[in-house]
């Protein structure tokens, strides 16, 4: 397992936490995702055997949110 936070700008209110947290628990290897919004932060703890930062990114970007790797 990984855990990689994620800079994601964009959000507003907890309706975009729970977008954000949807996405990326939907992918396949998403252990756990914790979104603070304040911080504009996503933690995810996820195995790299199925999936990239990059498809964690690509993932939060199809909802209309900027993210990178911390």
């Amino acid at each position: 397992m990984k855990k990689v936070e994620f800079n994601v700008k964009g959000m507003s209110c907890e309706h975009c936490v729970a977008t954000v947290e949807k996405a990326v628990t939907e992918l396949e290897g998403v252990k756990k995702v914790k979104v603070n919004l304040k911080k504009e932060k996503a933690t995810v703890k996820f195995d790299e055997s199925c999936l990239t930062t990059h498809d964690i990114i690509s993932a939060i970007e199809a909802k209309d949110f900027n993210a990178e790797v911390m």
